[in-house]
């Protein structure tokens, strides 16, 4: 069916109401007041539920601090006194490994000369493993070191003593974000910069809200709950503008939340997962009572975000431009055409999360790959099962949510019929 004879339809007994997202027009289209009201009621529930959430399970401003005088991991970190000077490189020494020189003997070290307040300490000999020395390093780079004064018994004059601590990278990686920003802005330009400013917000509600909070010992599904819709309420409506498409979308996205940290907690629990996987997760078991598999539960809902709310938008918009070229047809109708959108973005969408995993993991599955084990015995490992479940349960998330959100949308956007409780708006 034409565009043009969908708005002679919405000309038959109906006003024209626009919305816009950020310039982007939105068509508009029959929608009952009804649906309207149920949709806007339930998201203004949600709404309210995030921030009792948020003010409940908002973490003290000392909980790193009371961490450091339990003896936790702020207090493990760095000794007293021990500080990070930045360092220049002076001179590489040569590979241990393969270079056919023996431990001590001045290989794989970097001479380096400290920078600020401990720049008397003169040019430092630091020891450093092979592979930072493979990384490529050069004279002129930067490293940051760990400097730990020398003990009180040893003297005054005795010296501290340095070691290497880290590469160097803000350069890199400043220049790097700026030339993503550069690029998002020349491309999408105001779409962007308003997903830019989403995510800018995601960022710090994540740093100074949700991991404080699970460190203070919240619920972790809660907490993971109560910071996905706080972020997908901002980014939505930051990005996509205030619409009833966008409504629809996130109403989508916030059921596929749920059901995502539903099958999460019963396939943790049914497959006795610990929530510690690695050093990490060992190191952090020393700050207290926390319960890991909950973090883990957390993990599980704030991973499948992204891929969340691409395939709700996308349902959504798919739905409102089948029914602004169809403005008769019925909802089982667009709801059929819309699927078929749905089914093929679920397919490049699970590829997406699978070949994301194995990217970030390329250096476990090398490890689990060498051992003499079947590959089904490998999966019982508590790192790979992990892995499994976390890219399983997101992937059932979004796959449920693409039928949910393009059900809503289908009910939500109506056709259009001589009926006086019809509106046409798309706000």
């Amino acid at each position: 069916m034409s565009r043009h004879r969908g708005h002679s339809g919405r000309r038959q007994g109906h006003g024209h109401g626009h919305g816009h997202g950020h310039g982007q027009a939105t068509p508009a289209l029959a929608i009952r007041t009804t649906s309207r009201t149920a949709l806007l009621a339930g998201l203004a529930v949600a709404l309210v539920a995030t921030l009792v959430g948020l003010v409940v399970w908002w973490p003290p401003g000392d909980t790193v601090q009371r961490s450091a005088e339990a003896g936790g991991p702020a207090a493990q970190f760095a000794a007293p006194g021990v500080t990070f000077p930045t360092g220049t490189i002076v001179k590489v020494g040569p590979r241990c490994a393969g270079s056919g020189q023996p431990d001590g003997a001045g290989c794989s070290t970097l001479t380096v000369t400290v920078e600020g307040k401990h720049a008397a300490d003169g040019p430092i000999q630091v020891q450093v493993p092979p592979e930072v020395i493979d990384s490529g390093l050069a004279k002129g780079d930067q490293v940051e070191l760990l400097r730990t004064p020398a003990p009180p018994e040893a003297g005054a004059g005795a010296a501290a003593s340095y070691s290497y601590f880290a590469t160097e990278r803000t350069g890199t990686l400043t220049w790097l974000a700026i030339f993503f920003v550069v690029v998002v802005l020349v491309i999408a330009r105001w779409r962007g910069l308003f997903s830019l400013l989403g995510l800018a917000f995601g960022g710090a509600l994540v740093w100074w809200w949700m991991l404080p909070a699970l460190l203070n010992g919240a619920p972790g599904v809660g907490v993971a709950l109560t910071s996905a819709a706080a972020i997908m309420f901002v980014v939505l409506y930051t990005t996509h503008g205030f619409s009833l498409r966008t409504s629809t979308a996130l109403a989508g996205t916030l059921l596929g939340i749920v059901l995502t940290a539903g099958f999460g907690v019963l396939a943790i629990g049914d497959a006795h997962l610990t929530g510690i996987s690695d050093e990490g997760g060992a190191v952090l078991s020393t700050f207290g009572a926390l319960d890991f598999q909950a973090l883990l539960g957390c993990a599980l809902v704030i991973a499948g975000l992204g891929v969340l709310n691409d395939v709700t938008i996308t349902q959504a918009s798919a739905v409102w431009e089948l029914r602004a070229v169809s403005p008769h047809a019925s909802r089982a109708q667009v709801f059929a055409s819309a699927m078929r959108i749905g089914r093929d973005h679920i397919a490049s969408t699970i590829y997406t999360i699978v070949f994301a995993y194995v990217g970030t993991a390329l250096i476990l599955l090398m490890l689990l790959r060498v051992y003499d084990r079947p590959l089904l015995e490998l999966l019982s490992t508590e790192q790979l099962a992990e892995e499994v479940v976390r890219t399983l349960v997101t992937s059932i998330g979004l796959v449920l949510a693409v039928p949910v959100t393009t059900a809503l949308a289908a009910l939500i956007a109506a056709p259009v019929v001589p009926d006086d409780s019809v509106a046409a708006s798309a706000i």
